[in-house]
């Protein structure tokens, strides 16, 4: 990994990242609001999985928005591809060797709230892990016994909420619940999520927050609603439903995510 951290490094024009962010399904265009972006694809970095799902470009994003130096990872890899449950270690501690203090991530996720329907976005306040498998199965020290109580940094939502006031945005707030996928959910599975305190449900994320935690980040999470759940209405869920949705959420997103990162400090 060191290896990797050096490379991108010997790339990079300068830039020394204090925030990551990962792009979910259909959100890649944050990409373009980077101020001279250097870009490097995953097959050029030793360790970083193959973005195998449409709508994630499998690329490192090195670059500036107002004077805030981020990395953002355009695409990710998900445990249903191949059955790993740790395929985004390398990336999430790379992001760290390069002295990323913060983590953003951003997913596409089913909403269970009626309110918040599709085209919304969602601060993540928590999440239930419905898959019973974990990314630090395998770690040999004594920190793999992580405390998850705050997983998701009080102080980075509350920033993103007063963005949100001020910018006239919903950003709704809730708990997000792993299903492994890639099948989507069936309705009495959804109504056991509610009954369990869920709020949006998605087949991602759950895995980084565990292993940026583990690497010392603090860590926010953004979800744009693509559809509402299995049973909550008449739509066929597919892949390219969500793809065709996270579009109708992706200005509210990029509008949160420029302004956090000029007010990063």
């Amino acid at each position: 990994m060191s290896k990797t951290v050096d490379y991108i490094q010997s790339k990079s024009q300068g830039i020394n990242p204090k925030v990551g962010i990962i792009l979910g399904s259909g959100l890649g265009s944050f990409v373009d609001v980077l101020e001279n972006p250097v870009s490097l694809s995953y097959d050029e970095l030793g360790g970083f999985p193959d973005a195998g799902v449409s709508g994630h470009e499998g690329k490192l994003h090195l670059g500036k928005i107002n004077h805030t130096e981020i990395v953002v990872l355009q695409g990710r890899a998900h445990y249903y591809e191949s059955g790993v449950v740790d395929a985004m270690k390398v990336p999430i501690r790379t992001l760290a060797g390069l002295g990323c203090e913060s983590l953003i991530l951003t997913n596409a996720a089913g909403s269970l709230m009626e309110a918040a329907q599709s085209g919304s976005v969602m601060a993540l306040t928590d999440h239930i892990n419905f898959t019973g498998v974990n990314p630090l199965f395998g770690e040999e020290s004594n920190n793999r016994f992580m405390d998850m109580a705050d997983a998701y940094n009080s102080e980075m939502r509350s920033k993103f909420l007063n963005i949100a006031d001020n910018e006239n945005i919903k950003l709704h707030e809730g708990v997000y619940i792993w299903f492994c996928g890639p099948s989507f959910e069936t309705p009495a599975e959804i109504r056991a999520a509610k009954m369990m305190g869920a709020d949006a449900v998605g087949m991602s994320t759950v895995p980084e927050v565990i292993l940026a935690r583990h690497a010392g980040m603090k860590v926010a999470a953004l979800s744009v609603m693509t559809n509402m759940a299995a049973g909550m209405s008449d739509e066929a869920l597919n892949h390219e439903l969500t793809m065709k949705n996270a579009d109708k959420g992706i200005q509210d997103l990029k509008t949160l995510l420029v302004r956090f990162l000029e007010l990063y400090s």
